[in-house]
């Protein structure tokens, strides 16, 4: 009954926002018609054949209907290679701004994963939150040792609220594909899929303080990473599923520009900060913050000429194959030189687009998307917005976006809104070019190669052995799939079972002998690397 009750409320959203102008008259089905002629005099909304603001009334219905669809918005919002410009710039107008639940339906989740009153484990703490989202909300207290701390927790009862409005989520998009070929375009059903994983990763905030933990280590590697960016630490005895406790940080909000001036800070290095940080975390630490929107970008207020960027809200993390980190650095590069064709090969090598792709014709349309951008100084091209016409150019080709880049290309429009937002003239990729370089050429030198052979000759040990007995299962199989029947076919049959008869004996009596030459001449060259 809750169910019904709720599919009503989001239908009577939809005719009130008409949002049944999304679909083509002609295929809409005959209930959704007769529900739009009565409900929506009542709403005084008549349809128009003007979509000039679609996108608004979108982003109306979904924050009528609540934190969950406020959510989707947002995610839909990344889906620019999908997505009209205008509706995507609607919906990342969303803002995931949701009253406080009960202070002491809060103080009663903490105590009952402590174990113990709030007032043993801290020193204090404020039962106001200093934040309140959709899923968590904030606390501040102080430890017993004087440690100034935040308490995330996680809100009741939301997890049954999400999975019964995702559920819905599928019956409308499914409902959508049906009767809209945009829809269908627009893969509802996968970006609502891609938005079940994500939201609900973002409820275990043990899995939430492991990114914040593994993201300060990364940067604590050196002092060049320490001065671009601190990431809290996490309080361990005090973190579970749903709370986490963590250091309280004391910065500026990055959107905050008003203060940065007032504070002195140098806009153009923190603005070439974020980039460099950008990149770092994808190609060298494959391991990227996927969530850099202003509300989680904080900068230290004690470094004005060197600044550093504090960040918060490690829920959504991202990482790449080792092979689409490689072709994604080649493909950027070979953009930025304009050379197309290396671009349509790339794509094709890469299995980003299927092998019987025409890559004379993939490479035509690559230029015409391409150089109309390259028409701009440098500093006004925006590597997001040529990663989205990349996509959107494959996907005719039929490339299927993968959700890990995705994540890659919104954290970069975040990246570079911020940068250009502090620094108008942000010349992204006078920073990007030499690290891509610079990170090509270390990736594929002797020393890493060395270092990779070492680290992969273990198993190469292991499985060397077990090579001949690979060939010869390998020859069986060969053996068992000949088609019998002829009598020609049957003497081919019985030679080629001799043969392996064969084989199998020479095997046997070399392979200790040919074995030990193996292992021997690896060595060998392992040694031979090591000492040059």
């Amino acid at each position: 009954m809750k169910q019904l009750m709720r599919l009503l409320t989001i239908l009577r959203a939809a005719i009130k926002y008409r949002l049944d102008s999304f679909i083509p008259l002609s295929k809409q089905p005959l209930f959704v018609k007769l529900l739009v002629k009565i409900l929506a005099p009542v709403y005084g909304r008549k349809a128009s054949n003007d979509q000039s603001d679609r996108g608004l009334r979108l982003r109306s219905a979904l924050q009528e209907l609540g934190p969950v669809f406020v959510k989707f918005g947002q995610l839909l919002s990344t889906r620019r290679d999908l997505l009209p410009t205008d509706i995507a710039d609607e919906l990342a107008l969303l803002q995931d701004q949701v009253p406080a639940f009960d202070n002491s339906a809060s103080v009663a989740i903490i105590e009952d994963a402590l174990g113990q009153p709030v007032s043993s484990a801290f020193a204090e703490f404020s039962e106001e939150p200093l934040a309140s989202a959709s899923v968590a909300q904030v606390h501040a207290a102080k430890l017993h040792d004087g440690l100034d701390v935040v308490v995330k927790v996680i809100r009741p009862g939301i997890e049954n609220v999400i999975a019964k409005d995702i559920r819905l989520l599928f019956l409308i998009a499914r409902l959508v594909e049906r009767f809209s070929q945009d829809g269908r375009r627009l893969r509802l059903t996968e970006v609502v899929s891609d938005y079940e994983h994500t939201i609900f990763d973002e409820l275990d905030l043990k899995r939430e303080a492991a990114n914040c933990s593994q993201l300060k280590r990364n940067f604590e590697q050196s002092d060049k990473l320490r001065s671009l960016l601190f990431i809290p630490a996490i309080v361990w005895e005090l973190s579970g599923p749903n709370i986490m406790v963590m250091e309280r940080i004391y910065g500026i909000p990055i959107s905050d520009v008003d203060t940065l001036n007032k504070k002195n800070i140098n806009l153009k290095a923190l603005s070439e900060s974020g980039v460099e940080i950008f990149f770092t975390q994808v190609f060298e630490h494959n391991f990227f913050h996927a969530d850099m929107h202003p509300g989680n970008i904080f900068v230290d207020p004690s470094r004005s000429e060197n600044p550093r960027y504090m960040g918060i809200d490690c829920a959504i993390m991202g990482s790449l194959s080792d092979f689409d980190r490689y072709y994604l650095a080649r493909n950027l590069l070979a953009v930025f030189n304009r050379d197309y064709a290396l671009v349509a090969r790339l794509h094709v090598e890469s299995g980003w687009v299927p092998a019987g792709t025409n890559v004379q014709s993939f490479e035509g349309m690559i230029r015409s998307a391409c150089e109309p951008i390259f028409e701009k100084p440098l500093s006004e091209i925006s590597f997001g917005t040529l990663l989205i016409y990349l996509f959107q150019v494959a996907r005719r080709f039929g490339m299927e976006v993968q959700p890990s880049l995705v994540l890659l290309q919104k954290t970069l429009l975040n990246i570079e809104g911020l940068g250009r937002q502090l620094y108008p003239d942000l010349d992204l990729w006078q920073t990007a070019h030499p690290f891509l370089e610079n990170w090509m050429a270390e990736r594929y030198s002797p020393k890493r190669l060395l270092s990779e052979l070492k680290y992969q000759s273990p198993a190469l040990l292991e499985a060397l052995p077990a090579l001949p007995d690979l060939l010869l299962r390998q020859l069986h199989q060969l053996n068992g799939t000949a088609t019998s029947g002829s009598e020609a076919s049957n003497n081919a049959t019985a030679h080629l079972q001799s043969r392996i008869d064969q084989l199998e004996r020479t095997f046997k009596r070399q392979r200790t002998f040919r074995t030990t030459i193996v292992i021997l001449a690896l060595l060998s060259t392992t040694v031979y690397l090591a000492l040059n």
